[in-house]
């Protein structure tokens, strides 16, 4: 299915289809899936095994142990969200590594998280960040909220102005997203490419 035809009516399909997005995202930009998704092996076989079945997945012990690295800004985005989840189990703490760690790539975070808009991003933070996505009153870019929270709470002042329209940078932080989703019409290979780094013995 691809992300164009997904059913996401129902929350938990719309997870599935957030976190098979993301895979897909951290699959095209080579290297390790989990590295570039945010997860330790582990976590992406338990992910795996819980959200797509169908996958069969036989895990290397080896590869199980693998940590995923996590630097200091990946951390701080991480532990942004982690303190405002509203949902319980693995997919919100999941969730919270994936988001920080793509949120340092180059392009839209939607776009690096594979989605299909801008809109299904708000949905997934929304529905699992409530607290967070709440406090955007003003529809900022997400990644640009992200860090003027961040420097909320530590005290900091991220703005040239306490007026956003009168500040240079209003397009950087408010201005449209548009854009076609990097995934669509390869879920599945990408899904299913990233499910084979947890079952060959490619390093991770």
């Amino acid at each position: 299915m691809y992300p164009a035809e997904a059913d996401t009516s129902s929350d938990s399909n719309f997870d599935r289809h957030a976190l098979a997005s993301i895979l897909a995202a951290a699959t095209m930009d080579g290297g390790s899936v989990p590295e570039k998704a945010g997860v330790s092996g582990h976590e992406l076989s338990v992910l795996l095994e819980q959200y797509f079945p169908a996958i069969e997945i036989k895990a290397e012990k080896q590869l199980l142990n693998v940590k995923c690295n996590e630097d200091e800004e990946v951390a701080m985005v991480s532990d942004l969200l982690l303190r405002q989840r509203s949902t319980e189990g693995n997919v919100g703490r999941w969730l919270a590594a994936m988001i920080a760690r793509r949120a340092i790539e180059a392009n839209h975070l939607w776009e690096d998280l594979g989605l299909r808009d801008r809109g299904e991003l708000s949905r997934l933070l929304t529905r699992h960040f409530a607290p967070l996505a709440a406090r955007n009153i003003n529809n900022m870019r997400w990644k640009r909220f992200f860090y003027r929270m961040l420097c909320e709470d530590d005290g900091l002042v991220m703005c040239t102005t306490p007026v956003c329209a009168q500040c240079n940078d209003f397009n950087v932080c408010f201005g449209t997203e548009s854009g076609e989703s990097r995934v669509a019409g390869h879920p599945r290979d990408f899904l299913r490419q990233a499910s084979g780094e947890v079952l060959d013995d490619r390093p991770i």
